[in-house]
């Protein structure tokens, strides 16, 4: 991680096209077979009629942008940008396809990688959100240190990563396309899962906007926090006339502080070593 690029300013500045490969990057006709996928591929899936497509227009009008890769120290190469078009390649049967070649580090090499990807709307929300949360485990990068190599502000980044803690079932639609990024983001506010899938599933089927997403969330969240608040208040009274009562009984401060799942810590204050004596002769009875 020695050496940085600025990888956000747009893939003009690091893909070139056929007619404007930089001095020192002349590009290639090398082997389909002698190339492999990126290791690090944000896609998951490709749409097979999209590829077809693809492949027909290169069939008519050639490959006009080259893909970019690196080469490997054990031979062959490494696919940097361009999978659409080399599957596609490889769809027509043809054996070479154009290339730059370019020496990039690991982390170089998965970031334009996403960049590609996301600038040319490959991605659906989930592939996006779990590459982001990949290059930084690989590369034990900080939200604010990944913004700098892709482009994209740190919230985007933190947003797009929360998407991960969603239900599956919620994913699941994101990575159908029955939910968008925006869509899902809303559903962060509510905090229980059975009604962050509900929700997801009205949206869903009415095709709702963004902002209406928006507003069912933020009344889900309301309901949920005023029971909440609502429980709390209830406990809170509860604890308040137990405390009462054992001051009462034992003739001592005493205060409850509870814990999750119901448990807590019971604390009685003494003054004195008589004191503590009578407080214990008072709970333990005529078992002293």
């Amino acid at each position: 991680m020695s050496r940085r690029r600025g990888l956000g300013r747009g893939l003009e500045a690091l893909i070139p096209a056929r007619e404007d490969a930089v001095k020192g990057e002349q590009i290639q006709e090398i082997e389909i077979d002698q190339i492999r996928p990126a290791r690090g591929q944000a896609r998951m899936s490709f749409d097979g009629e999209k590829l077809a497509g693809l492949a027909a227009s290169i069939k008519e009008h050639g490959v006009i942008q080259p893909v970019v890769v690196r080469p490997l120290r054990e031979g062959g190469y490494e696919l940097i940008a361009g999978e659409r078009r080399w599957r596609a390649c490889g769809m027509l049967g043809r054996k070479k396809i154009p290339a730059v070649v370019k020496e990039y580090e690991d982390i170089e090499a998965a970031a334009i990688s996403l960049i590609e990807n996301i600038q040319r709307e490959d991605l659906n929300p989930l592939e996006e959100a779990m590459a982001y949360q990949k290059l930084m485990n690989e590369f034990k990068m900080t939200q604010a240190e990944l913004s700098e190599r892709v482009g994209r502000s740190r919230p985007f980044i933190a947003n797009m990563v929360r998407l991960l803690s969603l239900p599956e079932e919620i994913k699941k639609m994101l990575a159908d396309g029955r939910l968008g990024a925006g869509h899902a983001r809303a559903l962060l506010a509510v905090n229980d899962q059975q009604k962050q899938i509900a929700a997801a599933e009205k949206i869903a089927g009415r095709q709702l906007s963004v902002r209406q997403a928006e507003e069912i969330a933020k009344k889900m969240a309301e309901e949920s926090n005023k029971i909440k608040n609502e429980e709390t208040a209830e406990r809170s009274s509860f604890i308040r006339e137990k405390e009462k009562e054992l001051r009462d009984y034992l003739g001592a401060a005493v205060k409850i502080r509870e814990r999750g799942k119901g448990g807590g810590r019971l604390e009685i204050e003494f003054e004195n070593e008589d004191h503590l004596k009578r407080i214990v002769e008072t709970v333990m009875g005529n078992k002293m």
